[in-house]
């Protein structure tokens, strides 16, 4: 088998349709439950083979941090496997960061698709999650390929089907540092325990996110993204641990009047990650 030298891939972002803290190990780590949803807000990444073992990457977008999530994947599956092959990696960003929208992880696994391939080596999917799960608690959820009940610290992954939508994202300038939220004394921590049948019922409307008091008091730009879509007549709420909020769209939703400085994106659920097949 012949070595394909380009790829061009897309990494795409998720959103929490709910996120319940049910309680805390013994090591600090908060056990949780959630639905993660693939949706059509994606990065691109594109890769290009080197001969000499190199890895190297292009900021295409925005800079990123010298060692990102892209590079330290990489890195990882060449230990993993001993490759002495290389890579040249462009990162188009469109995912803003510290917005709870999983993007740096997608970023990772796209990674690790891309090279296995690039590189030939023909891991199998369950040999790359291994190497995910050591970037991240959220890689090896883009590595399955599906919309997903998450439960434990993350680990605990149970495809599921959840009807397509169409959906608002709001991001307001600021991020969320995820470590001020999960250390702060008044999170909630003690939700019950949900079953998959209670979200089914109402899936676009189940549950809350239990970090959103919280993050709310961290970032008031959260709060008039809030107030903005609530306006619209639209009940959002954040997703993951950053800053973005997301509401079911409406067919007579507008733009206007908008809180200066967010980034506002319409976008669709997906039903499979593009790079399932892979």
């Amino acid at each position: 088998m012949s070595i394909q030298s380009l790829y061009d891939v897309p990494a795409p972002a998720k959103l929490n349709l709910f996120l319940h803290i049910t309680g805390r190990r013994a090591d600090g780590y908060h056990l949780l439950q959630s639905v993660f949803l693939l949706v059509d807000w994606c990065d691109v990444l594109h890769f290009e083979l080197r001969q000499d073992g190199g890895l190297s990457r292009e900021d295409l977008t925005w800079e990123l941090p010298a060692d990102d999530l892209v590079l330290r994947a990489a890195r990882a599956l060449q230990q993993a496997t001993a490759c002495r092959l290389g890579a040249h990696i462009g990162v188009a960003k469109s995912v803003p960061a510290q917005a709870g929208m999983g993007g740096g992880s997608s970023d990772a696994a796209s990674t690790l698709l891309a090279l296995n391939r690039l590189w030939n080596l023909q891991l199998p999917r369950e040999a790359l999650t291994r190497i995910g799960l050591s970037l991240g608690a959220d890689v090896p959820f883009f590595l399955g390929g599906d919309n997903a009940w998450i439960e434990g610290v993350g680990e605990q992954i149970t495809p599921i089907q959840v009807p397509p939508a169409r959906l608002v994202v709001a991001k307001p300038q600021a991020g969320l540092d995820t470590s001020l939220i999960f250390s702060d004394a008044r999170l909630k921590r003690d939700s019950e325990l949900a079953i998959i049948s209670g979200f089914a019922a109402n899936p676009y409307g189940f549950g809350r996110n239990d970090l959103q008091p919280v993050a709310q008091r961290l970032c008031p730009g959260m709060c008039q993204c809030l107030d903005w879509l609530a306006s619209k007549g639209l009940s959002a709420r954040m997703t993951g641990s950053g800053s973005a909020v997301f509401a079911l769209l409406k067919d007579d939703f507008e733009m206007a009047d908008a809180p200066e400085g967010a980034l506002i994106r319409t976008c669709n659920s997906l039903q499979h990650h593009p790079l399932k097949g892979w």
